[in-house]
């Protein structure tokens, strides 16, 4: 069967992940998750990721990462699920936790921060948030 949502199953290995106080979680891979794991670690929640063969497919190893033994990603939810798709301007962006989270955006030029798509003037589609 199929996943509906990849996205949402790549935050929710992160979570549990670091929930678990693991070192890495294994995803599999696709554009999507690779341009939105570039936000996660320009932005200092993940230290990186690596691709890597997984039971003979193409997977993701993403090294999550901890301060003082607390996870760096306090919250991580996923915003546009397939069911119901939440769209917004460039003047619109949510600001998460008064500017300390970020809003990942898939744009036209790309997935960025929200900071960075606000720079750019460009909306988009809100995939998640996190702080």
């Amino acid at each position: 069967m199929a996943m509906s949502d990849p996205l949402g199953d790549m935050l929710t290995r992160i979570r549990n992940g670091q929930q678990a106080k693991m070192d890495s979680v294994v995803s599999p891979k696709s554009t999507l998750r690779i341009r939105v794991l570039d936000v996660l670690q320009r932005d200092g929640y993940i230290r990186g990721y690596t691709s890597e063969d997984v039971a003979g497919h193409d997977g993701l190893r993403i090294e999550l990462k901890y301060f003082e033994g607390q996870p760096a990603i306090k919250h991580v939810a996923r915003v546009s699920k397939p069911g119901r798709r939440v769209y917004s301007g460039s003047k619109e962006l949510p600001r998460i936790r008064n500017g300390l989270g970020i809003t990942i955006v898939s744009t036209p030029r790309g997935v960025l921060s929200d900071a960075e798509a606000r720079d750019a003037n460009v909306g988009g589609e809100v995939l998640a948030e996190v702080f």
